[in-house]
């Protein structure tokens, strides 16, 4: 079990167990970790308490993390050396008093009212075990490229899931506690891709759904866990499918094959830089188009790809419907 830095819960406080437990596990992710901590510290909902355990952190985090702490009775710290993702959040678990388990990762920023749609949501649908929703992408710095909106109905979301596209994100998630319960904690046997084997566990519980409104925007950077180990994330989605279609008895096919991140490659890098730079065209965000297709062109000047992103971003007009789109909030 982890050290405590924060202060033990003691018996005459476990009357009052408040109705959310959001877990967050972090790893040197110093950059982004304020604005984290802060998108759920303002949550509209209120009732929650905020499990936090730095897994080795070799950077500031546990310092961060320290001084949030000290303003804050909601967040209950831990830390110690690096165990992984897995290994932590089952921690987490392990400590979390709430009926209702909420996801959240250092490096994302979680919308105002995130909590209280998804606990409203969970309590009018006992049937839903797990609910996530839709997400805006960011980069590195903030700046919006799309929003992903993935399907809303259960038959759908485990439709996709048993072909290995990631229909829950992680940091939209919210799960009931009872349903944890029946269908096991993190299967510490996949250090990436863990949530999307639980998603899987939890289809066989209940109903799994997403809310159509966006609840979190998700931070797309080179240092994140999913891009970093993008070749071992999609070796580990095989393998909790096949172990689903044991588990169910079917005959599933996967068709999830293309890398949803860079792999590190220049091929793998220039490919992502013009999805992003289109993504922001299309999201009529003109400066942000102009910076990735200047990315692209420094990566592979002679290719044509690029030229056509930059140009279209300098000199092209937005058409008015697409000006005139509202963008989900």
């Amino acid at each position: 079990m982890s050290d405590c830095l924060s202060p033990k819960i003691e018996d005459g406080q476990l009357a009052h167990s408040p109705a959310v437990s959001v877990l967050m596990s972090v790893f040197n992710a110093e950059r982004h970790l304020p604005e984290a901590v802060e998108s759920i510290l303002g949550q509209s909902w209120t009732d929650f308490e905020f499990l936090i355990i730095d897994d080795g952190s070799t950077d500031q985090s546990l310092s961060i993390l320290k001084k949030y702490a000290s303003q804050d009775s909601r967040i209950r710290l831990s830390g110690r050396e690096n165990r992984g993702i897995p290994k932590s959040v089952n921690e987490l678990l392990a400590l979390a008093r709430g009926q209702y388990i909420a996801r959240m990762d250092a490096d994302d920023i979680a919308t105002a009212n995130r909590l209280s749609i998804q606990v409203r949501y969970l309590q009018d649908h006992p049937e839903v075990v797990c609910v996530g929703g839709y997400f805006d992408l960011i980069d590195e710095a903030g700046r919006y490229l799309t929003t992903l909106r993935p399907p809303v109905r259960d038959d759908e979301i485990q439709s996709l899931l048993l072909k290995g596209h990631a229909a829950i994100q992680n940091s939209t998630a919210m799960m009931r506690r009872d349903a944890l319960d029946r269908c096991g904690d993190y299967d510490e046997r996949f250090p990436v891709a863990e949530d999307f084997d639980l998603w899987l566990r939890l289809g066989e519980a209940g109903e799994l759904a997403n809310l159509d409104a966006t609840l979190v925007r998700y931070r797309l950077h080179s240092n994140s866990i999913s891009e970093r180990y993008s070749g071992k994330h999609a070796e580990l989605i095989r393998d909790a499918c096949e172990r689903a279609y044991k588990r169910r008895g079917i005959e599933g096919r996967m068709d999830a094959f293309r890398p949803w991140r860079p792999e590190g490659d220049s091929a793998s890098i220039y490919a992502f830089m013009l999805k992003y730079g289109w993504w922001a065209w299309n999201s009529c965000q003109r400066k942000t188009a102009m910076i990735y297709g200047l990315r692209a062109i420094q990566l592979r000047p002679l290719a044509g790809s690029g030229w056509v992103l930059l140009g279209c971003a300098l000199l092209k007009r937005f058409d008015a419907k697409r000006q005139a789109a509202p963008r989900r909030a």
